[in-house]
């Protein structure tokens, strides 16, 4: 897997794969998790689209320098990873954490984005949402990583059903989420320390979809139907019956409703077959 080192020496971790001539996806991660998070979607993209994932600062491969981090400087690192691929621009699908970083990165480097994809996501942090964050700090450095999953599934899955496989997986699975308590903690007080951005939103031109779970509890639907109202001309989709993961839990449905809108974009090549009917729900 190759590094890039960005401009105050952090070395980010990368991985390019899919069609060669297909047009570049850039996948942003969300909190704590690594690039592992879009195994699901760099299958199902890679078949049409140049699909381009990293791990961000503070997780997975990539260094985890003490904190706290800056979601600013973290869309940097994304525009650096775009660098290194050669890409001047990308299609950019952003997930939680992943999307507010998508958020900034075309605010702060609107060239570099053809269109966003914007999942369980949001553009502000509640009082109740900074509370819980605050906790996840210091859940996170005295429980370690995996027994911090265990213990937070209900503000991550949606259903008996839901928390069971992500006790599981847990259990079972090279996790794909935070590979330190420095770097987890590093990214919350990023999030924590976002300024708000809200009134600046009205300058993204970029086609941008908001993908929202119904059942998301941590960012629940009306913050997407406030971000896409935001966004000039943004679409929104809701996942019936999705919590706050549906891009692993309703990964097929999540994939088409993407598919659909890169697709109409412009890209892939004409002669690909086009992505199947959507399985969520649509317009705003």
């Amino acid at each position: 897997m190759p590094t890039v080192t960005t401009a105050d020496g952090v070395r980010i971790h990368y991985a390019v794969g899919g069609r060669r001539d297909g047009e570049p996806v850039l996948c942003i991660q969300g909190l704590g998790t690594d690039s592992r998070g879009w195994l699901w979607q760099r299958a199902a993209l890679g078949r049409r689209y140049r699909v381009i994932t990293f791990d961000n600062r503070g997780a997975g491969r990539s260094d985890a320098p003490p904190g706290p981090y800056d979601l600013d400087v973290m869309a940097d690192d994304a525009a650096a990873v775009l660098d290194a691929t050669g890409y001047g621009s990308a299609h950019v699908l952003g997930a939680s954490m992943g999307g507010v970083i998508a958020q900034k990165l075309a605010l702060r480097h609107p060239h570099r984005v053809r269109s966003l994809v914007l999942a369980c996501t949001a553009c502000h942090t509640d009082p109740w949402r900074q509370e819980i964050l605050e906790r996840w700090a210091v859940e996170a450095e005295t429980l370690g990583p995996r027994r911090f999953l265990l213990a937070n599934l209900d503000w991550l899955a949606a259903g008996a059903c839901s928390r069971w496989f992500w006790s599981l997986y847990a259990r079972l699975v090279p996790q794909p989420f935070a590979s330190s308590a420095q770097g987890f903690v590093g990214q919350v007080h990023a999030c924590l320390g976002a300024a708000d951005y809200r009134p600046a939103l009205a300058t993204i031109s970029a086609p941008t979809l908001v993908v929202a779970g119904k059942r998301d509890r941590l960012t629940p639907v009306d913050d997407s139907v406030l971000l896409a109202g935001l966004i000039p001309g943004a679409e929104l989709a809701v996942i019936p019956g999705a919590g706050h993961l549906f891009p692993i839990e309703r990964a097929a449905t999540f994939n088409r409703t993407v598919l659909r809108f890169l697709d109409a974009q412009g890209g892939p090549r004409k002669d690909l077959p086009p992505a199947r009917s959507l399985g969520a729900e649509g317009g705003i």
